[in-house]
């Protein structure tokens, strides 16, 4: 008998993401890599280590069929796992399929501190990791700071962590656990923030190191692979708790949606991000172009032919210019790149511009400059 067929859809999307980084590493069809250099690994303090731990997955996996570890010095894909049934169900997943591919996996958890036992919890899935073979396991503590609010923070905090994993482990890249409806959460929440089209386009399935296999796939399939397998799963509270907008989304937002417009709501809006970041990529692309061409090499943008541009080419164009300048990407908004815009297309006389991060914005002599105050 074959797996539960939520633990084979989770296996194939996994296994599809670890074939391509397996190509990308340049392991050969074997499931042997080609010779290199592993990079020392320092050890970190307070992380446990658990002495004749195998390296890729534990003898026996939960799917009751006996693995064979990758060879050590293999290429190595970390996991972050939060210990809920999404990531859970991917760490479980891309153990089994790893090895298979000449592949090692280990796993990163982050400890926010925001709840009381935090540390404890962690270390508590780190050890759940370990006995699934998956080697290195690290649990991390972070401090969360206050920009950008609660969620902001503990997201800026939690990815730096997880570079911070990844390059002292030379990891190929980091796999993380969001689904189908972590997608149309997120189109929602852009949607409600008037981000224009590239925050519509939702969470892209790859970005630099990080890799998100199970975006086709929704979040009740990671809770039926786990429950199959036996694997335990812990519920975050802060989930559930509608002092968090994405909560307030999630159990309130979708439910009533789903309720009026009938199902499909959380898959229509996944549909609708894929659209948008293929159009989003375009324009991108195209807005790339054309600031090469009319960019001086001081960085002043020539307004003529801004002017020239089609409006969500020449926005696009205004972004990037904020962004070189200093703008934080979260905190810069369609409303701001609108006003922006009015410098090129409704020019009156008008001074500075003030935008996120200590940037203005100010045209003069027939050209526009990004700058940090005081400059």
């Amino acid at each position: 008998m074959g797996p539960h067929p939520a633990v084979a859809a989770i296996r194939l999307a996994v296994r599809r993401t670890l074939a391509e980084l397996a190509a990308e590493a340049g392991v050969v069809p074997g499931g042997q890599a080609r010779p290199r250099t592993p990079a020392p690994v320092p050890v970190l303090a307070g992380t446990a280590t658990v002495p004749g731990t195998l390296i890729g997955n534990a003898r026996r996996h939960p799917s009751g069929l006996p693995r064979t570890p990758a060879a050590p010095g293999s290429p190595l894909v970390l996991v972050a796992v939060s210990g809920g049934a999404d990531s859970m169900a991917l760490a479980t997943a891309t153990a089994f399929e790893a090895p298979k591919l000449g592949l090692r996996v280990g796993a990163v958890t982050v400890d926010h501190g925001l709840q009381a036992g935090s540390a404890e919890r962690a270390e508590q899935v780190a050890v759940r990791l370990r006995e699934l073979g998956l080697d290195p396991v690290e649990a991390v503590a972070v401090r969360v700071g206050r920009e950008g609010g609660p969620e902001n923070a503990a997201r800026d905090a939690r990815y730096a962590a997880l570079d911070l994993a990844a390059e002292r482990h030379g990891a190929l890249a980091v796999l993380l656990g969001h689904t189908r409806d972590d997608q149309a959460e997120t189109v929602l929440l852009g949607l409600a923030r008037g981000s224009g089209a590239r925050s519509l386009a939702g969470m892209p399935a790859q970005k630099g190191r990080y890799r998100r296999p199970l975006l086709e796939l929704d979040r009740a399939a990671t809770r039926r692979a786990c429950a199959a397998q036996s694997i335990p799963v812990w519920d975050d509270p802060h989930n559930t708790d509608p002092a968090y907008t994405r909560s307030r989304v999630r159990h309130e937002v979708l439910p009533v949606l789903e309720k009026h417009l009938g199902g499909g709501v959380v898959e229509a809006l996944a549909r609708t991000a894929r659209l948008f970041r293929d159009d989003a990529d375009a324009l991108d692309q195209w807005a790339a172009l054309a600031e090469r061409d009319l960019r001086s090499p001081d960085g002043a943008l020539d307004v003529g032919k801004l002017a020239e541009l089609p409006p969500a080419v020449r926005r696009r164009v205004l972004r990037r210019a904020a962004l070189r300048a200093g703008c934080p990407a979260g905190d810069l908004f369609a409303r701001h790149l609108e006003s922006v815009d009015l410098l090129v297309t409704g020019w009156r006389g008008q001074g500075p511009l003030h935008l996120p991060g200590g940037v203005e914005a100010v045209r003069r002599c027939g050209t526009l400059v990004f700058r940090r105050q005081g400059d």
